[in-house]
């Protein structure tokens, strides 16, 4: 294919953005080219956008930017024999090695020289976007375009919150981001007993409520700790799920957690943290785990078997605004304030 597209292209090292036409790309032999349908804003986006520290030591500009779409394949590279086009799909956006020690054993998502799409190559903020075939995954036809391409933070909630034994647990979830709203559905369709929620913004606490969480504490005017306790019998709940990245909500999520229980750490704090690690978690014989993306391609099944049942509609409330490409800047700028749950752009 052959022609010019729109694309929204992060042209030099300042704030803002630029809607321009460019070359459609060409896929190479191991690539498919993907006619994007629906593209959303992440917080990545929001970093590149705004320009700010770790954009200016990691981003190269021009750069088309954008890393979670889905949208219908249209070309096929020279060695590409497995897929069709017309194919709806959506793509793990971790292009790695396959040769170094964590491709090797398994661990793929922890890839040490692993390549981020519209992070180190071109993105979905374009009409048409390159993906190398491995990476393709393909949607069943119930999934709705807006949910498929919202697979990258779903996909980190379910590897947040299936890692471990979550079912008949009481879970506490802190910050309600997209991703901490899908872990929130997610604790649920796994047979969470209760869900805590915590966050300040007015606006996700009622898309908390819309995701089913049970008991939704704004710790600016509520003491988390005591209100779970006494919700608990004083024991605290099983399960933490820890979105926020900031020290406060970190602590208090581990004050929070039951002897014996478990915490996945998804949120970023933006610099060095303060955790009381032994009360939090050592004298607690708690467990802790890491979340880095999904694990390549096992959360990918579990993804796509659970929005089969009935899980895309229960996620469908996440998706409260959309916008074409020509109203990045109103897009942009609401994401920003922070009144939004998931932002869809469409070309």
């Amino acid at each position: 294919m052959t022609g010019k597209m729109k694309a929204l292209m992060k042209q030099d090292r300042s704030s803002g953005a630029v809607l321009e036409q460019v070359d459609i790309p060409k896929p190479k032999s191991n690539e498919v080219l993907i006619k994007v349908e629906s593209a959303a804003i992440c917080g990545t986006d929001l970093h590149i956008y705004n320009w700010d520290q770790w954009a200016d030591s990691r981003i190269n500009p021009p750069l088309i930017f954008g890393h979670e779409f889905s949208g219908e394949v249209v070309e096929l590279g020279a060695d590409v024999k497995d897929i069709e086009t017309g194919t709806r799909v959506t793509a793990e956006g971790h292009f790695v090695c396959g040769k170094c020690f964590f491709c090797k054993t398994g661990q793929a998502h922890i890839c040490e020289n692993v390549e981020i799409i519209g992070v180190d190559t071109t993105g979905c903020f374009a009409e048409y976007v390159v993906v190398p075939r491995d990476n393709v995954w393909i949607l069943d036809k119930s999934i709705p375009p807006e949910i498929g391409a919202i697979h990258d933070p779903i996909g980190n909630a379910i590897h947040s919150a299936l890692i471990d034994e979550i079912t008949a647990k009481d879970v506490l979830v802190t910050g309600c981001g997209p991703i901490g709203l899908a872990s929130i559905a997610i604790a649920r369709k796994a047979g969470a007993s209760k869900i805590f929620a915590t966050e300040v913004n007015s606006y996700r606490i009622e898309l908390a409520k819309k995701m089913g969480a049970d008991e939704i504490i704004n710790p600016m005017e509520q003491d988390t700790v005591e209100l779970v306790k006494s919700k608990t019998n004083g024991a605290g709940v099983d399960v933490l799920l820890e979105m926020a990245g900031k020290d406060t909500a970190i602590n208090e999520g581990l004050a929070a957690l039951k002897g014996g229980g478990w915490v996945s750490f998804l949120g970023l704090p933006p610099g060095k943290t303060q955790i009381d690690l032994s009360n939090g978690l050592i004298f607690k014989g708690a467990k802790a785990y890491g979340i880095n993306g999904r694990i390549m391609y096992e959360t990918w099944f579990k993804m796509h078997n659970l929005l089969k049942s009935r899980l895309a509609d229960d996620l469908m409330p996440m998706v409260t605004h959309k916008f074409s490409f020509e109203q990045f800047e109103e897009a942009f700028q609401l994401a920003q304030e922070g009144n939004t749950g998931k932002i869809i752009l469409h070309p």
